[in-house]
């Protein structure tokens, strides 16, 4: 593989790789790599052009614990099984 030294990034551009990092969980160079990725190699380099989508990725992992368990909470009684019902 071949390595690459950026110099002069924009503090906006920088932020923005920083931000994704952190969503991703991802070290910045890994970030920095799929962003590359994503914009350069739409078809995610396969022969076949399949396409990589990643239309819910600002949606995983956006909760807190807090926000989560309450939710958890709201559909507690659909998850129950109703013995009226199933008898």
């Amino acid at each position: 593989m071949k390595a690459i030294t950026l110099r002069n990034v924009p503090q906006a551009v920088a932020r923005k790789i920083e931000e994704r990092s952190r969503e991703l969980g991802l070290s910045l160079n890994k970030t920095v790599i799929r962003l590359l990725e994503e914009r350069l190699l739409p078809t995610g380099g396969s022969p076949l052009g399949s396409r990589r989508y990643h239309d819910l990725d600002e949606l995983a992992g956006a909760w807190s614990d807090e926000e989560a368990a309450a939710f958890d909470r709201a559909v507690a009684e659909q998850r129950t099984v109703d013995d009226e019902i199933w008898r």
